[in-house]
This record gives C-alpha cells, structure tokens and sequence, in this order.
C-alpha cells in the first residue's frame, strides 16, 4: 500500500460531480461554513472532540485541510448542491496512519438542514469511488460510533464493509471500522 504525491490536475480530485452535488476543495470562502458545523453541537454529536471553539480553530482546520491537498493532491470537499451555493457540509478521503501502512480515511459531516435528503451517501459515494479509480491500491476507512446508526448507513452505501476485528477506543467512545474491499481483490 503507498500513498504518494498525487497532483490534483492529473486526478480529477478538485471538484467532483453527483447527480445533485458539486464536491469542490474547500476554499477561504468555506472558513465561515467550516466554523458554523464545528460549532454545531449536534453535528458533532457522536464526535465532540471535533467541536471548534473559536474561527482561529476553524482557521486551523482548513489550513491543515490544505495542506493534505497541497501535499496528495486530493482530501476533504466542501458539499453544495448544484443548484445552490450554500454548503451543505464537507466529505472527502485524507491520508492517516503511520508512514508504513496509511490509509484513506472518509469524512462526511452536513449540516442538521441537510440530513435526511441521501447528500452524505450520494457525496461519500462519490469520494469512495474517486478513491477506488485513483487509489486503488489504498485502503479506506470509515470510523463510526456504534450509535451513530445513520452514519453506519452512509459508510455501508458507499460501499464499505463492517469491519469488526479493527474496532477500537477512539477519542469520543468506540471505533467501529467500516472499510473498502477492493485493495486485497488483486
């Protein structure tokens, strides 16, 4: 498995489109939105060690966002629908892990207005099969609390499979793993 440096001009991977969603990196005209659904208690609900508390935090969260693109040429999108230039919330893929077995996790959070209506399948459907045609040899990952029934969903529609011998404490309570199959269909 190797993650390297993957420009975003040869990828594809600064913006994508979905039926109804446009998914674009996340820019400086995102902080505003990036901040309001850190902020937003029930957003977080199921991962409140990923609550800002200031628009300096919500900063640092695009800057280290940038920097993931800067460096593999792909992360996190910011979601709107098509037909509207509100974001809806962000979902990507970002490199994690250590240096000798990285991984892709994947990243969804809308906002409370914009459960409900499938975006969060339809964008990391959409993230999961980018990764698929252009890391194919990269595992992802999706880490799910075991509450959190709605995004167990989401993670199980983009194609991921529950994982049960990788679950672990996590930061805000257990770790269930959803992950791709593919990299081991050789």
């Amino acid at each position: 498995m190797t993650v390297d440096p993957v420009p975003a001009r040869d990828t594809g991977a600064e913006e994508l489109r979905t039926e109804r969603l446009l998914l674009c990196r996340p820019a400086s005209e995102d902080l505003e939105a990036i901040y309001a659904l850190h902020t937003d208690r029930e957003a977080c609900a199921h991962n409140p060690s990923d609550l800002v508390e200031t628009r300096e935090d919500a900063e640092l969260l695009l800057l280290r966002w940038s920097r993931q693109w800067d460096q593999y040429g792909f992360g996190y999108w910011t979601v709107r629908r098509q037909d509207a230039p509100e974001p809806l919330g962000f979902c990507g893929v970002k490199v994690v892990g250590s240096q000798r077995d990285p991984v892709l996790n994947l990243f969804y959070r809308l906002f409370p207005s914009a459960w409900g209506a499938g975006y969060a399948s339809e964008a990391a459907t959409a993230a999961v099969g980018w990764a698929r045609t252009h890391r194919p040899d990269d595992l992802v990952i999706a880490r799910v609390r075991p509450e959190n029934v709605a995004s167990q969903r989401v993670a199980l529609r983009a194609g991921l499979l529950r994982a049960h011998d990788f679950d672990t404490p996590g930061d805000d309570g257990a770790d269930w793993f959803y992950m791709s199959d593919w990299a081991q269909e050789g």
